[in-house]
């Protein structure tokens, strides 16, 4: 939109730009169409646009085919885009920070686009580059002051908790910046782009998420003290000098001197991961057509070989009827990535599968297992699909919070069962088999 077609859309609409709101209009036709095309959205891709307003940029990105979801708070403006766009994106009215970001999984892939206010861009940011979102790429227009901490270099004023927590999972770059003229009204500071791209799988080591970021912010609570003094007081059982040991830093060390690998050692220092799984050490009961224990041989054998062994997988829901589903860890030896059971497990040499299940509870949600009460839902014969396994899909409640050990488990997160339903219906490759025969058999 042009300067001139912003002011006669406000004037038709009875509206002048909201300060509260944070509302500042693109009027640089060019390089909207530019910004658009650094995103680079395809057809067919969702693209969640956040702030939209007038359609300065809406507009480039419903030309490119990809299915727009436009996220706009002023309900004046929403109502305007219907009208405008109508048949060609989808408005979504209602503040951004409140948006569910869980129904997205079924629509990958997704990518994040915004002209952000200035007053609540960081907390959109965190919000939707959190774990909880499948978008692998996104790219915001913010402060320039905010893009160039967010991309600060170590030792740096700029440096901060923000750069570490979203570093972790971005690869963050700035990139152009622009004048205050090319907003309506023009703002009192320059504004940048910057490039938010998903790290991909192995590109840093894995840790514990909550000890990263438990750790991060207590360093950089004080940043002019030494990290030995303010870790001790979040993690009172610390070792330092083991610590500082293990993760390569400095007895002196303070917060802002440390690179995001450093901090990454740091958390796997306080709260090792565990070691990768041991396919050779680990024993199943072999079993026969009628799940009778005929011998017994390691994991490694048994997959190897396609022996019939046993396993167990738990459906667990909260009070919302919602279910639980867990991303398995990278440092799985089967279908590592891919969304899976609640929690699931191969039953162990002498171990019945209600026991198997309990442990699974334990080990995988961080339960006090004798306080969630099981019941059986379904018994599956051996498939290729499921890895020859007899499986018993076990049902239970619980509300959480759960303490998924990292070795096992990426993310972790409830979904709606619609969500499920539409996201098994169009990306059935994201879901372990075993997985979605147990849902075609208690669920489906």
């Amino acid at each position: 939109m042009t300067q001139s077609e912003i002011r006669s859309a406000l004037a038709e609409l009875g509206r002048e730009p909201s300060r509260s709101l944070g509302q500042n209009f693109l009027h640089d036709q060019n390089l909207c169409r530019a910004i658009v095309r650094q995103i680079a959205p395809g057809p067919g891709e969702c693209v969640v646009e956040i702030g939209p307003g007038l359609g300065a940029l809406t507009e480039p990105l419903a030309e490119t085919g990809a299915e727009v979801l436009a996220l706009e708070k002023d309900r004046v403006l929403a109502e305007r885009l219907q009208r405008v766009f109508t048949g060609r994106i989808e408005v979504v009215p209602g503040d951004a920070l409140e948006f569910d970001l869980r129904p997205l999984w079924p629509r990958q892939p997704v990518k994040i686009l915004g002209n952000l206010p200035y007053y609540v861009s960081s907390q959109l940011i965190f919000h939707f580059c959190s774990e909880l979102s499948p978008a692998r790429r996104a790219l915001f227009l913010v402060q320039r002051e905010m893009a160039e901490r967010l991309c600060a270099a170590p030792g740096s004023a700029e440096y901060g908790l923000p750069t570490v927590l979203l570093g972790r999972r971005w690869r963050m770059t700035r990139g152009r910046l622009l004048p205050a003229g090319v907003f309506h009204p023009a703002p009192k500071v320059e504004s940048a782009l910057i490039d938010f791209e998903l790290r991909g799988p192995g590109e840093l080591p894995v840790c514990d998420a909550s000890v990263f970021e438990r750790a991060a912010r207590a360093g950089f609570s004080q940043r002019r003290k030494q990290l030995r003094k303010l870790l001790a007081g979040e993690f009172p059982a610390l070792d330092w000098t083991a610590v500082r040991a293990a993760a390569g830093i400095s007895d002196t060390a303070r917060a802002e001197e440390l690179a995001l690998e450093q901090w990454i050692a740091l958390a796997n220092a306080l709260a090792p991961v565990g070691a990768a799984q041991d396919v050779h050490g680990e024993m199943f009961d072999v079993v026969d057509a009628d799940d009778r224990v005929i011998d017994r041989r390691s994991r490694g054998e048994v997959h190897a070989n396609n022996l019939w062994h046993r396993a167990i997988h738990l459906l667990l829901t909260n009070r919302a009827g919602e279910i639980f589903l867990q991303k398995r860890s990278l440092a799985k030896d089967q279908n590592p990535g891919a969304w899976g059971s609640s929690a699931a497990g191969h039953v162990d040499a002498g171990e019945d599968y209600e026991a198997a299940a309990r442990r699974e509870i334990r080990e995988e949600l961080g339960l006090d297992a004798g306080l969630v009460s099981l019941r059986e839902a379904v018994r599956l014969p051996p498939t290729a699909g499921n890895g020859w396994e007899f499986v018993r899909v076990f049902r239970a409640e619980a509300e959480g919070p759960f303490r998924c050990p990292p070795s096992e488990v990426e993310i972790g997160a409830f979904f709606p069962l619609p969500v499920v339903r539409e996201w098994l219906r169009r990306r059935p490759q994201d879901f372990t088999p075993a997985f979605q025969e147990c849902w075609q058999a208690v669920l489906g």
